[in-house]
């Protein structure tokens, strides 16, 4: 295959929205392009495809980008509560442990998901679908057992 330098973009059954819209609603756990269907088929995985407009969303791999993000988020939020906590009354350091501990878990716990739906989302808007590496690889099949096996 010659090389160009043209990149080849995947065709989406309809036109994705506009990157703000598309975001939000991966944030809120609808499929980026209709807003219709559901993103998630659990906590953190992504359905095979829309069940309304059919996109192909299983295919997306974010990997390290929402974790990174959901962290950077966290950190920026509770940080300087921290610091200010810190300044005014220097708590030993067994109550910061009991108190910001929990507390950043939870809230990374709680923006994880709406952090990896608007990563997808910007994803699909720069049209990064999964086909960039070839066709899928199939997943094993399990072999047939027979009455005779032990």
């Amino acid at each position: 295959m010659p090389w160009t330098s043209e990149r080849e973009t995947p065709a989406l059954s309809v036109n994705p929205p506009p990157i703000g819209a598309a975001m939000a609603r991966g944030a809120m756990g609808r499929c980026p392009v209709c807003g219709q269907g559901r993103l998630f088929n659990g906590y953190l995985r992504v359905v095979d495809a829309c069940e309304s407009c059919h996109a192909p969303l299983g295919r997306m791999r974010a990997d390290d980008a929402p974790p990174y993000f959901t962290i950077l988020i966290a950190g920026h939020v509770l940080l300087p509560a921290v610091f200010w906590v810190e300044k005014l009354w220097q708590p030993p350091m067994w109550l910061h442990m009991a108190v910001w501990l929990p507390l950043f878990a939870i809230v990374c716990t709680l923006l994880l998901r709406p952090v990896k739906g608007a990563t997808l989302a910007w994803m699909l808007r720069l049209g990064l679908t999964g086909d960039e590496q070839g066709a899928p690889v199939p997943a094993p099949v399990a072999p047939r057992r027979t009455p005779g096996d032990a």
